[in-house]
């Protein structure tokens, strides 16, 4: 990786916040001329600091209301069990993010759905799937305090 300066960092910064700036707009906004900036991005692409762009979709209003954090905890650790459960999470879509977990629980699972009663199939048919399960343990979020923000600590 490569050392970030302030204006690297403010870069960063403002494509966090919207990723469809204009090189013009964020030049502005970073105080460089639009070629600087566009060399500085790219760089920051081909390092792999900006890792992607994408779009955040507003998951009530594309029928997906209801948001569960699932906790999962294998019965073994085994090399080619662990890669199998792996690839298995990488194949769910309503699994939208998993995190490898230390402590209790093995992962922690975000998971949208339309309804109660879906989540319910989806634990039946989809998630019970998962090779080796010891334990399944859901808390469903009842709305959103902070939806996801720019890196802390850029500055």
């Amino acid at each position: 990786m490569r050392d970030l300066d302030d204006i690297d960092r403010r870069i960063l910064l403002e494509l966090q916040r919207d990723g469809r700036l204009s090189n013009q707009d964020l030049a502005d906004r970073v105080g460089l001329s639009p070629s600087p900036c566009l060399r500085r991005v790219r760089l920051l692409e081909e390092a792999g600091v900006i890792a992607g762009y994408r779009a955040v979709v507003d998951q009530e209003a594309v029928g997906l209301p209801i948001t569960a954090f699932v906790r999962i905890t294998l019965e073994s650790h085994e090399f080619e069990l662990v890669e199998r459960v792996e690839a298995r999470i990488r194949q769910v879509p309503e699994i939208v993010e998993a995190y490898l977990l230390a402590g209790d629980q093995d992962y922690l699972l975000k998971i949208t759905i339309d309804s109660f009663a879906s989540y319910e199939d989806f634990v039946r048919t989809r998630l019970r799937t998962i090779p080796a399960l010891a334990s399944i343990q859901t808390t469903f979020a009842f709305g959103v305090t902070k939806q996801v923000s720019p890196l802390p600590n850029l500055f």
